[in-house]
């Protein structure tokens, strides 16, 4: 089956980012000049993803009316004839089809999931997180989709990272199948460095089969614990081989100062109108 769904949780509280979350949604903030969850959507779209599933809360409004038309302003441009920015925001709510679902509480990114659970259950579709933005030749996605439909089992996007650094992700055990896949034998999530047993840490893109979403429902967290999506990857290990892709492609984790600083600069490097300034700029300031 082709891929052609894909789950976008954009529910959080994004404290790291306090106070302008407060009332801002952290994946509004822009990278240059498009919010960071235009560049998940781009990424999805150009993976050949037709229906997006965004689960949102009620403080996300600003992310539904992003992808919705906008009657004034686009009269407004129209009208003052600057069609290249009428062309750039008409397009947003075109880009594919777009079904927003409300997380009514924030009970984890398993439980995010799974809102979206009866529009693809009886289907393999991509789950992807905007807190990782991916600059690649190939979408980051579309290398995940290519090794899906060899192995036709659910795929995990990983990258090397600093064993330092290891314990604010995912760490998977793994089995080396060919150049940059891998089949996973065991995921422990943000572990201590000396008890990682790899440093290939997990990248939010997963490309999440039927039975991975059946074990995601049927896992009962302990009280007062979260459901998340390792829950249900572990469950699945134990009956069905799941795999990792180490993509190819520059990783940004936006969900930190530091990360959504990184993909600015190198964001504004690439784009024509700003980068001459820019460069200019970093060359006097940055020692």
């Amino acid at each position: 089956m082709k891929i052609t769904k894909a789950i976008i949780p954009v529910a959080g509280l994004g404290t790291r980012f306090l106070p302008v979350t407060k009332s801002q949604p952290k994946e509004m903030l822009p990278i240059v000049d498009k919010p960071a969850v235009q560049y998940i959507v781009e990424e999805a779209v150009a993976s050949g993803i037709k229906q997006i599933f965004l689960i949102t809360s009620s403080t996300k409004r600003s992310i539904e009316d992003y992808f919705d038309y906008n009657f004034e302003l686009e009269y407004r441009l129209k009208k003052a004839k600057k069609l290249k920015a009428l062309q750039s925001i008409r397009r947003l709510s075109n880009l594919a089809e777009f079904i927003f679902i409300r997380q009514k509480e924030p009970t984890g990114n398993g439980d995010a999931i799974l809102r979206a659970y009866e529009f693809v259950k009886n289907e393999p579709c991509a789950v992807m997180f905007a807190d990782d933005i991916i600059d690649s030749r190939i979408p980051c996605l579309a290398q995940l989709i290519k090794v899906f439909e060899k192995y036709q089992d659910s795929v995990i996007a990983v990258k090397r990272i600093k064993k330092s650094e290891i314990k604010h992700f995912g760490s998977v055990k793994v089995v080396p199948l060919e150049k940059r896949v891998y089949q996973i034998k065991d995921i422990i999530e943000k572990p201590s460095p000396g008890k990682a047993p790899s440093n290939l840490g997990v990248v939010g893109r997963y490309i999440m089969t039927p039975d991975l979403l059946e074990a995601l429902l049927k896992f009962k967290p302990k009280k007062g614990k979260e459901k998340g999506i390792t829950d249900g990857l572990n469950a699945v290990l134990k009956k069905h081989p799941v795999y990792a892709c180490e993509f190819e492609g520059d990783w940004y984790t936006i969900g930190s100062k530091e990360g959504f600083l990184q993909a600015n600069i190198i964001f504004g490097l690439k784009d024509k109108e700003i980068k001459k300034n820019l460069k200019s700029f970093l060359k006097k300031h940055v020692y």
